[in-house]
Order: C-alpha cells, then sequence, then structure tokens
C-alpha cells in the first residue's frame, strides 16, 4: 500500500510552514517525547508519531544536539537551516521528502522530514556482518544501486546539486527494501552547468573514507565526487565493511583475554596505511563474491576510477541498470 504521504509542493510546504491549511500549527514535542533513531555530527534523529491523527505516516525529526558547544550549536543550525532550504524544494521517490521545518516545545529549531524507513543501510551492513553474514544478495545490491542512482541523477540532473556526503549511513531502507531512499542533504553544494562545484569557495564536507582523491587533494569538484562515493557504499554491501578501515593483524596469542584484545585495538590500526588508502580503490574479492555479483563488481570498479572523468554519470548508470533489468543478465553494466 502506498504511502498517504506525498513530497509537498512549494505551495504545500509554505503552508506546513506556516501550519496546516486548517490553522493548526505544527507542534513537534521535545526531545524526551520521542524515540530516538540515530544521530549525526552535532544531530540527533527522532521519531515523531503523529498522535491523534488517522492514517498518517510518522515523522524523522532532526534536531540540533544539546550537548554540543555553544559555537558549535550555531554551525550546525545554520547547517540544520540550508538543508530545510533545500530539502522543501525537491520532489524524488528515492529521496526523503520535507515536511516541515518548526520550533519544538524545548525551543530548538528542528527538521522534519519524511519517515523513509526503520533503518540506515549502515545499520543493516552492521547487523549482516555481527550475524556472521556474509555479502548481500547481488540483486539487492544491484536494487539499491538503481535506486540510489535515481536520487543521484535527480540531484545533479534536475536540481544541479551535489549530495556532498554519500555512504551507507545517508541510505534509509523500509522493510525489505521495500523502499530505498537518500538521505541528510545538509551539505550539498550548488553545480552549475558544466557539473562543477559552482563556488569556489564553497568547501566540500563528504565522510573521509568516502572522499574521493580530488576532495583530498584539494581539486576540482564534479558531480562525479558523488559517484566516486556512491561507488564505494556499493563496495560495503559487497564486503560489509567501512572503506580503508582494515585491522591489521597483531600477531598475538589467541588465548589473550577480550579486555586485553579491546587494549590493544588501537594499536592494531595502522594510521599511516589508512592515510595512504583514501581516495583510492579499496581491494575486493570478487572469487569470492561469485559470477553472480560481476555487473555490480564492473559498476564499482567504474565509479572508483581516480579520474574523475573516467566515472561514469549518474545518468548513465541509470540507463545502464534499467537496461540491463530489461536484457537480463548477460548484459554489462556499462558499454
Amino acid at each position: 500500500m502506498a504511502s498517504p504521504f506525498k513530497t509537498p509542493t512549494p505551495q504545500r510546504v509554505r503552508s506546513a510552514l506556516a501550519g496546516a491549511a486548517s490553522g493548526t500549527p505544527v507542534t513537534i514535542p521535545a526531545s524526551p517525547f520521542m524515540k530516538k533513531l540515530g544521530y549525526g555530527t552535532g544531530v540527533n534523529v527522532y521519531l515523531m508519531d503523529r498522535v491523534g491523527k488517522l492514517n498518517v505516516s510518522p515523522w524523522a525529526v532532526k534536531k540540533i544536539n544539546s550537548k554540543c558547544a555553544a559555537k558549535q550549536i550555531h554551525v550546525y543550525q545554520k547547517r540544520l537551516d540550508e538543508e530545510a532550504k533545500i530539502l522543501r524544494d525537491i520532489d524524488h521517490p528515492n529521496i526523503v521528502g520535507f515536511r516541515a521545518f518548526a520550533t519544538a516545545k524545548d525551543g530548538s529549531r528542528c527538521l522534519a522530514m519524511e519517515y523513509g524507513g526503520e533503518k540506515s543501510l549502515n545499520d543493516l551492513i552492521e547487523k549482516r556482518r555481527e550475524d556472521g553474514l556474509k555479502a548481500f544478495p547481488a540483486a539487492t545490491v544491484e536494487k539499491v544501486a538503481l535506486h540510489v542512482a535515481r536520487g543521484l541523477q535527480y540531484l545533479h540532473n534536475e536540481k544541479k546539486l551535489l549530495h556532498g556526503d554519500m555512504k551507507s549511513c545517508n541510505v534509509v531502507i523500509k522493510g525489505d527494501f521495500q523502499t530505498v531512499k537518500i538521505c541528510d542533504v545538509g551539505v550539498s553544494l550548488q553545480l552549475d552547468e558544466n557539473m562543477k562545484v559552482a563556488d569556489p569557495e564553497a568547501e566540500y564536507v563528504g565522510t573521509e573514507p568516502w572522499k574521493p582523491k580530488e576532495a583530498l587533494d584539494d581539486g576540482e569538484i564534479t558531480d562525479k565526487a558523488d559517484i566516486f562515493a556512491y561507488g564505494l557504499t556499493l563496495w560495503e554491501m559487497m564486503t560489509l565493511a567501512m572503506p580503508h578501515l582494515e585491522m591489521l593483524e597483531d600477531g598475538g596469542d589467541d588465548d589473550d583475554d577480550e579486555e586485553d584484545d579491546e587494549e590493544d585495538e588501537d594499536e592494531c590500526f595502522d594510521d599511516d596505511a589508512y592515510y595512504e588508502r583514501l581516495g583510492t580503490r579499496p581491494a575486493l574479492d570478487t572469487e569470492a563474491l561469485g559470477a553472480g555479483y560481476r555487473r555490480m563488481v564492473e559498476l564499482f570498479w567504474l565509479c572508483t576510477e581516480e579520474e574523475p572523468k573516467r566515472r561514469p554519470s549518474a545518468a548513465e548508470i541509470v540507463q545502464a541498470l534499467e537496461s540491463n533489468a530489461l536484457a537480463g543478465d548477460t548484459t554489462d553494466v556499462m558499454v
């Protein structure tokens, strides 16, 4: 059954900001009265059950973490304001929709969004790893690849926006991959007609393990920065790991107790090797994955080319994946 909510049109958004069309203002509870869904840099996300309203979906509410230092709160509030401004003009089934930007009962400003799913893709990756399972089925990886690529195509081509922080944490999943949606557009950057970041002074934020080489070397940032991080997101689904964060074996005794293992964990991490690997294509055991993953391995490989111009665009990825879905398993991902 389809959700009763659709991403609002600009006119409906303006009504939501001022209150519902009936004149009823948007009321968001204080944090202790909502279930915490997760957190990000400087923010927490809560589930808001819309009590007393029939046949309506809950909202996900993003609020500034009150424990942040005063000067940090200002930065994160500005980022939240910008995210609300961007999100209210976005309307796509693979991107979490805007609901309202309001003040909660505790006085904090907060962004209410469509509740895109019970878990982030990162949550599902961690759960699968904890359960001792291997890569997600190839068909599941391909479904996520297509839906996320559709969302990126919309951002890049129609809205001229670089997402700026693609990773598994910023993809939300409902049910058994019934819906796949991109979230967290708070660090998006405007693109020009050549798909380059329009403002030369704008900062590409990203998250370090997913950053492409050009972002690490202060190079030119284009839509292809999202594509590199997108490729690593597919890699996450095939490896159940985080890019470049492998732990080195310490050669210790297998009989060491857990306490000693925890104390030694930091010492096992090779900082130099980590920083050397940033911006590169991480290794992938294709033999262990098997032939069924061939298309996704090929797509990952293309998306993580060091030279941005050699990476496909989101539109090219969508076209190839949609063509492959019609053609069957014998068609290559990219021609």
